[in-house]
């Protein structure tokens, strides 16, 4: 039986990942030809769309990105990935049913942002004319060898070999402004590709982003450290993925007609220890919480029916891939806490926005100098809710308190502007209608701050010169 197991596993590997590879290549060969004859067109007509905006995708050995999904299954420390490979890193549908949702597992960013980029209208096959150059490359994957793996001590060698083709094949590419000009995705926190090369032993991480020679490229990460040079922080995947613009429609009037009928939310783990810290304050508060309050929807009270707080237990994973567990609790919720846990970012803020659940941030790095691509920094004011940490924890300042004070009109405001943010913080489906495609994503206003950024280094690097 054990065998026959074994072999399933094996084949249904195979299977979905020569089903993969099939559809990317065959989808870049198609994106590569419509991308020239768009460059010949435009030329030709001299007024181009995507001036400032071309793209060359580097063409890589399959060993830097999908014979790297072969090893789904291979890290018995970390999770079995392959159930969220399906659908080019979406995952599966929640239900069969399901037009827009699916058990999106946010480390498959660059699988995800693989597929979108080939549909992206500024290809070009010439890199000598491309305004950046993209590295399919999947870091994050690559990196469970040396995280997870055998290759644990090893880690400073991640990143080596993809350095060592690039010098290799085409140098010219890489040489022309000594890889200022590219950038890649890597779908894990900064920090787990920021140990010096000086560690002995190495401790967590690997040290990609410390390598000298890959300083100059642009990084999109999950998370980016306080001093970003290297990476730029963009939104996690959700479990939405509209293939239409009336889907996303449809989904924007249910979170404006929801019932909130809580005033703040705690979707996580952690805190259940008794050692200070927000999210132990966070469950003492809502433990101890009234089941009567003054509505901040309406500045009503209603009793028997409004709860101060929710708390929906996310601990050991489980509500990772089923986003039935926290969406609905969001969705009648005014407010989510988004304490820090291991670093300071939390995908569950992005799960928040979509449900139109003003985040409650205790730290600035948990977002507001993180995502200013998507969330500008100068407007968090206007649909966010920002209470020290140290208040809560150290000085017993109660969150509730806060909250209540916020007029109700203030609510409605800062959630009209959270609902209308909802575009740009999901990633839509890839193949999806001309009508949703006006409207920018995550992952055009990625490409968009990515091509931004390296805009600005090449002048500047014209400049020295």
């Amino acid at each position: 039986m054990p065998l026959c197991k074994s072999i399933t596993i094996a084949t249904l590997t195979f299977t979905l990942f020569s089903f993969l590879f099939f559809s990317i290549n065959h989808a870049t060969a198609a994106a590569s030809g419509a991308a020239h004859l768009e460059s010949e067109s435009e030329s030709e007509s001299g007024n181009s769309e995507c001036e400032g905006r071309w793209v060359h995708i580097r063409k890589l050995p399959s060993r830097f990105n999908l014979d790297l999904l072969t090893n789904c299954s291979a890290y018995p420390i970390y999770d079995d990935f392959c159930p969220f490979l399906a659908n080019h890193g979406l995952g599966h549908k929640t239900h069969n049913r399901s037009h827009s949702w699916y058990r999106t597992d946010p480390f498959m960013l660059e699988l995800l942002f693989h597929r979108r980029i080939l549909e992206y209208p500024c290809l070009t096959p010439d890199p000598s004319i491309a305004d950046a150059i993209f590295l399919p490359y999947y870091g994050a994957i690559d990196s469970l060898r040396y995280l997870y793996g055998p290759e644990v001590n090893s880690s400073a060698d991640h990143g080596l070999s993809l350095y060592r083709f690039l010098q290799k094949n085409n140098p010219k590419i890489w040489s022309r402004y000594s890889g200022h000009d590219h950038f890649l995705v890597l779908a894990r926190p900064a920090w787990d590709f920021s140990q010096p090369l000086s560690n002995d032993p190495p401790l967590w991480g690997t040290s990609f982003l410390e390598l000298p020679q890959f300083y100059n490229i642009t990084a999109l990460t999950l998370e980016s450290r306080p001093w970003p040079w290297q990476e730029h922080a963009v939104p996690y995947p959700t479990s939405f993925h509209p293939p239409t613009l009336a889907l996303l429609y449809s989904w924007i009037a249910r979170v404006r007609r929801a019932r909130r009928t809580t005033l703040m939310l705690f979707a996580g783990g952690g805190g259940v220890a008794s050692a200070p810290n927000v999210r132990h304050s966070i469950r003492s508060e809502c433990e101890n919480s009234t089941a009567i309050s003054n509505n901040p929807t309406t500045g009503t009270t209603t009793s028997g029916q409004f709860k101060d707080c929710q708390i929906v237990d996310c601990s050991n994973g489980v509500c990772e891939h089923d986003p039935i567990r926290f969406m609905r609790p969001m969705l009648q919720s005014s407010f989510c806490l988004q304490p820090p846990g291991d670093t300071p970012t939390r995908r569950s803020t992005f799960d928040g926005i979509l449900a139109g659940c003003i985040p409650v941030f205790f730290e600035e790095l948990s977002a507001k100098s993180q995502f200013g691509w998507h969330l500008p920094e100068d407007q968090y004011r206007e649909f966010s809710v920002f209470i020290p940490k140290e208040e809560v924890v150290a000085k017993g300042l109660r969150i509730t308190s806060v909250l209540k004070t916020i007029p109700a009109v203030e609510v409605r405001r800062m959630r009209d502007k959270l609902i209308d943010m909802i575009p740009r913080i999901m990633y839509r489906r890839h193949g999806s209608s001309l009508g949703l495609r006006a409207e920018k994503d995550a992952f055009d206003l990625a490409v968009e701050g990515a091509l931004g950024r390296i805009r600005t280094r090449i002048e500047g690097l014209r400049t020295v010169r």
